[in-house]
């Protein structure tokens, strides 16, 4: 199952909201489609986000009717509609703004079909160079992995979070091509489930054992020496080592401190966010409260109590062991090898 695949002039996309009962895909003629979508959660995990946005940034300019002057315009809309669709997430600007900067590069092309293909040519570099990542973060998180482990995770970050192979299911994956003996529990992740709908779900396909629990229940395996390790993915990556993931990730963080367990980040680079100086300057996504007082249709609580739906938390660098990264594994102090990290080549 990919998340999402390029055709040619349409965007495909594995609905997940739909997962695990059924397998439903849409094709996306329209930039507007794509910001749907990614509302609505049908794409979701930050470097799928990025790689997504970055194809709707391309169907708006294949929508687009005008002239060469009128272009720049347009896209400036384009970009505006994509980039309001999830805050958090840093992978979704990253992407947008090397869309951007490849459109100011063509600004001497009058022939507007070949600026359109120099922007399919850069949608189509930010997806192979999130594959790639994925690739070596698996092949540096292996090497943290013992040879018999029990690996808690939270949420998804799989293949279906990316472009393909995931970050903290990809280091998952490269222990278990290794011959390491893995097994894996995996938190359900409120409100929607993502843990039991999707990461469950991988793990079964690739034929990797794994036990679903329900949120409540990590600390109590921490307490009974059941968690050898925590691997978890990211949304955005403060220059102080803070860190923005799916909610119920700073509880993880903080039992596991509490039970001398290992706590890693599994992340590309073009998560971390260097102009962000600390978790409390990331922006984090509130969620309809509809999603908290029912699940799937069904209603598990009164229509008129009040809800609070955060869609992340932050994760205070003390609580992290390591971020596991493209380039490398990151340890404490992460203001400054994180910066040293980025600036290398």
């Amino acid at each position: 199952m990919k998340a999402i695949e390029w055709l040619g002039k349409v965007l495909r996309i594995l609905d997940q909201s739909k997962l695990p009962t059924e397998i439903v895909y849409r094709d996306a003629l329209s930039y507007e489609s794509v910001a749907e979508a990614i509302e609505n959660m049908e794409v979701r995990g930050a470097p799928a986000i990025g790689a997504a946005v970055a194809y709707g940034f391309v169907l708006g300019a294949l929508e687009y009717q005008g002239d060469r002057e009128g272009l720049t315009s347009h896209m400036e809309a384009v970009q505006a509609r994509l980039a309001e669709t999830r805050p958090t997430a840093v992978n979704l600007f990253w992407a947008l703004r090397r869309m951007e900067d490849r459109l100011r590069e063509c600004w001497d092309i009058e022939d507007l079909d070949d600026v359109r293909q120099v922007l399919i040519e850069e949608a189509g570099r930010i997806a192979e160079d999130d594959r790639r990542m994925n690739r070596l973060i698996g092949e540096h998180g292996n090497d943290i992995v013992p040879e018999k482990a029990n690996v808690l995770t939270h949420c998804n970050a799989g293949a279906l979070a990316t472009v393909e192979y995931g970050t903290a299911l990809g280091v998952i994956r490269t222990a278990h091509e290794a011959g390491k003996n893995i097994h894996v529990y995996a938190d359900e992740t409120r409100p929607l489930l993502q843990g039991a709908r999707l990461t469950t779900l991988e793990l079964l396909r690739d034929k990797i054992p794994v036990t679903l629990i329900a949120d409540n229940m990590a600390g109590y395996l921490m307490q009974q020496g059941k968690v050898d390790l925590v691997i978890v993915g990211a949304d955005r990556i403060a220059a102080n080592g803070d860190t923005a993931n799916k909610i119920g990730t700073y509880s993880l963080a903080v039992l596991a401190q509490a039970h001398g367990v290992p706590f890693y980040v599994a992340a590309p680079t073009s998560t971390i966010d260097l102009k962000v100086a600390g978790g409390q300057e990331i922006p984090i996504e509130e969620r309809p409260a509809k999603e908290i007082r029912e699940c799937f249709g069904v209603s598990v609580a009164p229509e008129e109590v009040n809800v609070y739906n955060p869609a992340f938390d932050v994760t205070p660098a003390k609580y992290i062991t390591g971020i596991i990264t493209e380039k490398g594994i990151v340890a404490a102090p992460y203001s400054v090898n994180l910066l040293k990290l980025m600036v290398r080549a």
